[in-house]
């Protein structure tokens, strides 16, 4: 199949390839319950080598330099307690951190979790995370100029894919909030 952004080989419909998705991407893509079908979360093979924005936009289409979402955990703090977070937003903007997310936590304190966090309580690797198929109970801040894409290349969880999904399918994720003003230039 032809993807509907961007110039890759082949744009697999996800549920079709489950066995390309680490364990929590596929359980999700399994479950998937959204108005988008899950056949309409594509997955598409990308070389781990190409995975920095300039090259990778260079080699795959200049067009994904505006198409895609980055996905961030965040850790916001208020006494003792601790909560992680997901952040969906466009790839030319940055994540409000210590503003709109510490805010939206109720955080005293808000930063980006560090790398053995995000690995460890997600289960995908570092560069590739994902909204999909995210712990349960996680809230997931979504810029709203991600959700008013036709289509939007986020992680798959792993470094080597990539995921085409529509972007109105990220405010039918479970935990998620659409935030305007989410991500800042």
């Amino acid at each position: 199949m032809r993807a509907p952004i961007g110039n890759f080989d082949q744009a697999t419909p996800a549920p079709d390839c489950l066995d390309e998705l680490i364990g929590p991407v596929a359980d999700a893509v399994r479950q998937w319950r959204g108005s988008v079908p899950a056949d309409r979360i594509l997955h598409v093979d990308t070389d781990p080598r190409w995975a920095d924005t300039a090259v990778f936009v260079e080699h795959y289409g200049q067009e994904l330099l505006e198409r895609s979402a980055n996905c961030v955990v965040v850790a916001g703090r208020r006494g003792g307690e601790s909560t992680l977070a997901a952040c969906v937003v466009l790839s030319t903007t940055r994540v409000d951190v210590n503003g709109v997310v510490r805010r939206q936590l109720g955080a005293r304190k808000a930063s980006f979790a560090s790398m053995d966090t995000a690995t460890g309580e997600t289960g995908m690797e570092y560069g590739g995370i994902t909204p999909i198929g995210l712990p349960d109970g996680w809230p997931v801040l979504v810029d709203s100029a991600v959700v008013d894409l036709p289509y939007v290349l986020v992680g798959s969880g792993r470094r080597r894919g990539k995921l085409l999904v529509p972007g109105k399918a990220f405010a039918e994720l479970p935990g998620a909030v659409v935030i305007e003003g989410l991500g800042t230039v």
